[in-house]
C-alpha cells in the first residue's frame, strides 16, 4: 500500500461518521467517485487551531473526545465523590460527567515537520476518533510530511496512530521518545501485571521503529530550540517539552495534567491513571509553578480544545486561562 493510499483509505474509510478531510487530497471527480461508493450521513471538519511560537508554526489536532460518567472514579480518587463532585459545580461543570478530549500537536520549524504524539488511531474511528491523519491533512499536512514523531509517553491514546493498517503512519519519519519510558514499557517483566496490555501495544507500535528512534534524557533536544524534561509520575519515564523561537516560550505538558479543572485546581488529587501517585502529584506542582511564576503558556494534551493556555496561581493549586490572542500579536 503506498503513503497516498493508505492516507486516503484513513480519511475515507469512515466517512459515515462525519469525516470529510477527502478534499484536501483528491480531485473533485475522484471524490466524487468515492462518494458515490459510501453512504456519507453528515459532513463534520476535523477541529484545528494553529499559531505561531516565534517562528515555529503550531497546529493543534483535536484527535477526539470521550465522554465518562463518575469523575470521582478517576480524578481525585483520594476524596471523596461528593467532594470532587462540588468542586466541578462550582466550576460549572456537571458533578457526574466529564469529556476527556486527544490533542496532538505539530510543530513545524521551517527545516523540521514535527508530530507530537499520534492520537488514538484506528481501532478508535468507529467511535468517531482516531482524527489526526485527517486534521493534518485538512491543514496541508499528509504523512509523508513528518519528519520527526515525538513520543511524550506510551499510553494507548499517544501511541495508537503510529501504525495505519499494519504499517508505519508516518513512512519518512524517525522517532524521538524517553529512554526510561521505552525500557519500561518494552521489558518482557510487564507480562502478567495490569501493564501488560500496554506493553503488547507497545511491543506492536513502538518496538518496530526502535531502529530509527532517538532515546532522550532529561535535557535533550529533539532539534534546537526544542528541548526535553523529564516529568514523571503518570508514566516512569513521561516527557515534557519546552519550546522557544525568537523569545516566546511554549511547554507542551502532555498528561501531567488530565483535567483542566480536577487537575490543576487540586494538583494533590490522585489520578486514577498516574502510575506513581505521589510522584505525580509532585510532578504537578514542579511544572505549574514554573509555568505560573514564568507566565509560560502551555499546551496540554488533555486540556480543553485548543488545549492552549495560562496557569494562575491559586491558593489551592492553578487556574486555566485559555489563550486568545497572545500570539496573533
Amino acid at each position: 500500500m503506498t503513503s497516498f493510499e493508505m492516507g486516503r483509505r484513513a480519511l475515507l474509510g469512515t466517512a459515515g461518521l462525519g469525516i470529510i478531510s477527502a478534499p484536501a487530497i483528491l480531485s473533485g471527480q475522484a471524490f466524487a467517485q468515492e462518494s458515490n461508493q459510501l453512504e456519507i450521513n453528515r459532513v463534520t471538519p476535523p477541529d484545528i487551531h494553529k499559531f505561531k511560537v516565534g517562528g515555529f508554526q503550531v497546529l493543534v489536532v483535536k484527535d477526539g473526545a470521550r465522554p465518562s460518567g463518575a469523575p470521582g472514579e478517576i480524578f481525585g480518587t483520594n476524596q471523596s465523590a461528593e467532594t470532587v463532585g462540588t468542586l466541578l459545580t462550582e466550576n460549572f461543570l456537571p458533578s457526574d460527567q466529564f469529556v476527556n478530549s486527544f490533542s496532538p500537536t505539530l510543530i513545524d520549524t521551517g527545516s523540521d515537520v514535527i508530530l507530537f504524539d499520534t492520537g488514538l488511531g484506528e481501532a478508535a474511528r468507529a467511535q468517531g476518533g482516531g482524527r489526526l491523519i485527517e486534521g493534518l491533512a485538512a491543514a496541508g499536512y499528509m504523512p509523508e510530511d513528518i519528519s520527526i514523531v515525538v513520543i511524550t509517553h506510551m499510553h494507548g491514546d499517544h501511541i495508537g496512530g503510529i501504525m495505519e493498517d499494519g504499517e508505519p503512519t508516518f513512512p519518512k519519519a524517525r522517532y524521538v521518545a524517553g529512554q526510561a519510558e521505552y525500557d519500561f514499557w518494552s521489558d518482557t517483566a510487564r507480562a502478567g501485571t495490569p501493564a501488560e496490555g500496554n506493553h503488547k501495544a507497545v511491543l506492536a507500535n513502538v518496538k518496530p521503529h526502535a531502529d530509527k528512534m532517538t532515546f532522550l534524557q532529561d535535557g535533550g533536544d529533539v532539534v534546537s530550540g526544542i528541548t526535553a524534561m523529564l516529568a514523571p509520575g503518570h508514566t516512569p519515564g513521561h516527557l515534557i517539552f519546552n519550546i522557544e523561537s525568537e523569545g516566546r516560550r511554549l511547554v507542551l505538558t502532555a498528561d501531567t495534567a488530565n483535567h483542566y479543572v480536577l487537575s490543576l485546581q487540586r494538583p494533590d488529587w490522585e489520578v486514577r491513571f498516574d502510575m506513581d501517585k505521589a510522584q505525580a502529584a509532585a510532578t504537578r506542582k514542579r511544572v505549574f509553578d514554573m509555568i505560573a511564576t514564568d507566565r509560560i503558556a502551555f499546551l496540554g494534551y488533555h486540556m480543553p480544545f485548543p488545549a492552549v493556555g495560562f496557569a494562575e496561581r491559586q491558593e489551592t493549586g492553578y487556574r486555566f486561562v485559555p489563550k486568545s490572542y497572545q500570539f496573533d500579536i
